[in-house]
């Protein structure tokens, strides 16, 4: 493609993905079904430079005053995330005299606000509740995150896998808490790999396999995963109880559900029950009060723990967001509790930053229920779980992951019993 070209597409995708009117990754990915002459290094310049901005775009946006023409076309001449050669090769002399001037600015002396690219209104009680480690945090989440894997024991083993994606030309290192995990460098083409077709192997953030592991499914049991969406939770359930008991996938979203059928063909599980639901109270939720085990609550939450993977959301929350968040959370908190038998575990989690939505929605539920549910220390339920390191993956009696920590998404996670 001529380079003129390439950035003539760079630019509308970046003014599309800035509307913020959808995720970005599904304005990417619309983009590039559009765009299916696109080759491999093309897609991979487009979309590494989109997700640049969204990690720096307040920087960018600084930096960007002093230059002429589309904004949006600035906003990628300064994240520019592939060949130097052919960019320059699309510029014009004056572009290519301003981007030197840029580049040379002293970004160390710039605002703190320029530096974390963060809104204020995460920035300030992100800075207050982690101090010093503040700053190591904003490098790692302006990081792209490693690939991890979930070996699918149902099927394998997982050195058995380890070894067959090397066999493949794929280094992939054990995970140093799940051991259910590995962790690739890069970005291989998984769905043409063996391991991954014969669904021995998927793609799931070890801080989500930490999830399922604190939920000890068992064999035999009658298990919930209250908020499925596509599934990876779910399959990873379904491998612990070795196929057997039955595991409902609740839903209000078909189309996530849907998202689950052909990981679920791969896995070779058969006791995974996936239901679309209108809502926490519905009818099919009800009928199943006080007979289930273990309930997965992985709530509806602002996903700010995910920004290395998806740095819009920095840009599509806001605090009144957050404020609706923890009533949803709260409430399908309390309808998922009702479920449980007399000594069932109930496991509640997100992968956001916020401690209103983490320790608050946690702490209330608690202080809500000192009859009903008594909570289990997370470090006792990891160790129990096999692992690795559990006391360095907890704060308090909860579970709390984060990026420049433990290499994960951040989580956060709260374990009770019913008595």
């Amino acid at each position: 493609m001529h380079p003129n070209a390439l950035l003539e597409l760079a630019t509308d995708l970046l003014h599309q993905v800035l509307q913020f009117q959808a995720p970005a990754d599904r304005v990417v990915s619309d983009f590039f079904r559009t765009h299916r002459a696109l080759g491999s290094r093309e897609r991979h310049t487009l979309a590494e430079t989109t997700y640049d901005v969204l990690r720096q775009r307040l920087l960018y946006q600084h930096l960007a005053q002093s230059g002429k023409g589309e904004m949006e076309r600035r906003l990628v001449l300064l994240a520019w995330n592939g060949n130097e050669g052919f960019l320059r090769a699309a510029l014009t002399e004056a572009e290519q005299h301003w981007l030197e001037q840029v580049k040379a600015v002293d970004r160390s002396a710039l605002p703190a606000k320029l530096r974390h690219n963060l809104p204020e209104w995460l920035a300030e009680p992100l800075e207050a509740a982690l101090g010093e480690s503040f700053w190591p945090l904003v490098e790692a989440m302006n990081r792209p995150a490693p690939l991890d894997l979930r070996v699918n024991t149902f099927k394998a083993r997982r050195e058995d896998v380890q070894a067959a994606l090397a066999a493949g030309g794929i280094d992939a290192a054990i995970t140093p808490y799940s051991p259910w995990g590995l962790r690739v460098q890069g970005k291989p083409a998984l769905n043409k790999v063996d391991a991954f077709t014969r669904g021995e192997v998927e793609v799931q953030d070890e801080g989500s396999q930490l999830l399922a592991l604190l939920t000890d499914a068992k064999r035999g049991e009658m298990v919930v995963d209250f908020c499925a969406g596509a599934g990876g939770k779910t399959l990873a359930l379904g491998a612990a109880m070795r196929n057997t008991g039955r595991l409902y996938a609740f839903d209000t979203s078909g189309h996530r559900l849907a998202a689950l059928k052909p990981r679920l063909a791969r896995s070779g599980l058969s006791n995974v029950y996936p239901i679309q639901i209108a809502h926490e109270r519905d009818e099919r939720i009800k009928r199943l009060t006080g007979k289930i085990d273990r309930v997965l609550v992985d709530a509806p939450c602002s996903g700010l723990g995910t920004l290395r993977r998806n740095p819009d959301m920095k840009w599509r929350q806001s605090p009144q967001s957050v404020e609706e968040l923890k009533v949803k959370q709260a409430a399908i908190l309390a309808s998922a509790a009702r479920l449980l038998k007399p000594g069932g575990r109930l496991v509640y989690a997100t992968c956001s930053l916020l401690e209103a939505e983490n320790e608050g929605i946690a702490d209330a539920f608690t202080a809500a229920n000192p009859q009903t549910f008594t909570p289990i220390p997370v470090a006792e339920a990891l160790e129990k779980a096999h692992v690795g390191s559990p006391e360095s993956l907890v704060r308090g009696p909860y579970l709390r992951l984060w990026p420049h920590q433990h290499g994960t998404d951040a989580f956060f996670a709260a374990v009770w019993q019913r008595r």
